[in-house]
């Protein structure tokens, strides 16, 4: 029987999605809780790896079991012996044909900036801080030379072990409210810190050290030693994994942006 699964985590105290030795994981601790419930080894696959400090609202997993359970078994049994900074929101099963990964048609990510003189004591792992003042009107004219298919070469890390850069940005956003600019990016794949990259640019913009024009100069250089810095991690999240409707998988709720934005 194959299983899929909405996963929501704080990355803060996490060394990313990926298990690591000696290291705390996301997948290390889900693997384990889902292993008591089914009294036999159970090894996930996730719709898209994060990294260290990210933060997921709905993050997409699968797993194939012999393990006879109801839906409401497997995500309360699991969550009874996961730690407080992750959460099964949901379980149902799926057919062979699903693949958390594989059969994902795109994934939405979004990042907050807190942009304000001083920082924040209560949300210091959630968002990201930007203590000069951004002009969120050039931040968008540079986000449209992004959106489309393209050689994200200039947005992708050293480490990168993906075979081609090229992917197709389907929804590029950026957006105030009060404090907080928001990026709102949804792709059919991403690179490794593609977005986190993307946002180190558009900051670098919205701050007035280069023109929106830039964000075009970077990508078509295709070299990401002339792409600036890469954004941090807190601000990050991992939305929603989009896939067929035949799937029919729950979309995220989104409650952790909702807070974020109706406190600032």
């Amino acid at each position: 029987m194959r299983i899929v699964a909405g996963v929501e985590y704080c990355g803060a105290n996490f060394y990313g999605w990926q298990r690591q030795y000696g290291r705390r994981t996301v997948q290390e601790c889900v693997e384990k809780a889902l292993t008591a419930v089914a009294n036999h080894p159970i090894q996930v696959n996730c719709a898209g790896r994060t990294d260290s400090g990210v933060h997921a609202i709905q993050q997409v997993i699968h797993f194939d079991t012999i393990a006879e359970r109801e839906n409401h078994s497997w995500s309360f049994g699991a969550n009874s012996n996961l730690p407080d900074d992750i959460n099964i929101n949901w379980v149902k099963p799926v057919t062979d044909e699903f693949h958390a990964r594989f059969s994902a048609v795109s994934r939405r990510y979004r990042y907050f900036i807190l942009n304000r003189r001083t920082r924040t004591a209560l949300f210091k792992d959630l968002v990201t801080w930007e203590h000069l003042a951004l002009d969120e009107n050039k931040m968008v004219e540079a986000g449209k030379f992004l959106i489309g298919k393209h050689d994200f070469t200039s947005f992708r890390a050293s480490a990168c072990q993906a075979k081609t850069a090229v992917r197709n940005i389907i929804k590029l956003e950026i957006y105030r409210e009060h404090d907080l600019v928001i990026i709102d990016i949804e792709a059919n794949a991403f690179l490794h810190h593609m977005v986190r990259n993307i946002a180190g640019v558009l900051i670098m913009i919205g701050t007035g050290k280069h023109s929106p024009e830039w964000a075009r100069e970077v990508l078509d250089a295709k070299d990401r030693s002339l792409g600036g810095v890469t954004a941090n991690a807190n601000g990050l999240y991992l939305v929603d994994i989009f896939y067929a409707e035949k799937f029919n998988i729950p979309r995220a709720n989104g409650l952790t942006p909702v807070i974020i934005k109706k406190i600032f």
